[in-house]
């Protein structure tokens, strides 16, 4: 191979790695417009002060009780989560591991990926903290006694009153266990599909480029990512909806084991999973396939 042809095929390698910033964040849009009921009745179920209803029941309960569209309840504020919790953090992940790579094909090891996931999922919680407790409100709000709903018309209109009403330190309540669960997502859900998929792609013979495979590699790594971060969910749920404004998160984890036992930390894995799981698979088929079709792509 020549000098030139040789400097032409690095070039080339290099122009698959300049993804636009937003290809996480859309993706991840996309998923949340497929998955929102779904997150409403986990966010339900891990609110609800009684226990024993399944994911079928709660949609059902609310569907029967608050119509059809009270299941995409708050959908504005999913949307406007994603668009800042999900884009910094696949974007910031996207690039620490396009610098390590040095722009080529090959996965950095896990030993170099994870700390950039971890780092990434951090940013990715602080800059999606105040969408993040607008939407456990909005879709909780109906499952509150009149007297305590907050009626917010949308996840500007709730950002406003929250800053207004709470002041702008509101919007970062639950900050450290937010942000530790977008470390702990964004680690073992990017990281371990980057691993499945290396790991179906090298050692079971599968295409790298086939759907079949992205599915497989995102449904997986939506089971790691479920357990890993249902404590820290179920925690950060609670402490942003609590009706008490400066409760420590200390003093709800207390009552809530007190109460429930050990065991309330994975109180709706399964809506979680179900959630979870689909979501994580669009998420990564939309953002396989944007990147395949290079949409907005630059050198």
């Amino acid at each position: 191979m020549s000098s030139t042809t040789a400097v032409q095929a690095t070039r080339a390698v290099e122009q698959v790695h300049h993804y636009p910033f937003w290809y996480g964040g859309f993706a991840s849009v996309v998923a949340a417009l497929c998955t929102h009921p779904l997150d409403l009745a986990k966010v339900r179920m891990q609110t609800a002060e009684e226990r024993g209803k399944s994911m079928v029941q709660t949609i059902l309960h609310v569907f029967r009780n608050e119509g059809f569209f009270a299941l995409y309840k708050g959908l504005s504020a999913s949307i406007l989560r994603q668009a800042t919790y999900s884009t910094t953090r696949f974007g910031a992940y996207e690039k620490m591991k396009d610098w390590a790579s040095g722009g080529s094909d090959v996965t950095p090891p896990f030993h170099v990926i994870l700390p950039m996931a971890m780092a990434a999922g951090w940013l990715g919680g602080a800059v999606g903290n105040p969408a993040d407790i607008i939407n456990i409100r909005m879709q909780n709000d109906m499952s509150l006694d009149p007297s305590h709903r907050r009626n917010y018309r949308n996840a500007v209109d709730g950002l406003i009153r929250m800053a207004r009403e709470e002041g702008p330190k509101a919007l970062f309540r639950g900050l450290y266990p937010n942000t530790t669960r977008g470390v702990l997502m964004t680690a073992s859900q990017m990281v371990s599909y980057d691993e499945f998929k290396n790991l179906l792609v090298n050692h079971v013979g599968m295409n790298s480029k086939s759907i079949s495979t992205h599915f497989a590699a995102s449904m997986l790594s939506g089971l790691v990512a479920t357990t890993v971060c249902s404590p820290v969910d179920v925690v950060k749920t609670r402490i942003m909806n609590a009706k008490e404004k400066h409760q420590p998160a200390i003093a709800i984890l207390t009552e809530a084991v007190r109460s429930e036992g050990v065991l309330f930390a994975f109180r709706g894995w399964l809506p979680s999973f179900i959630r979870l799981g689909p979501h994580t698979i669009v998420t990564f088929i939309v953002l396989e396939k944007l990147k395949s079709l290079g949409i907005g792509m630059h050198s």
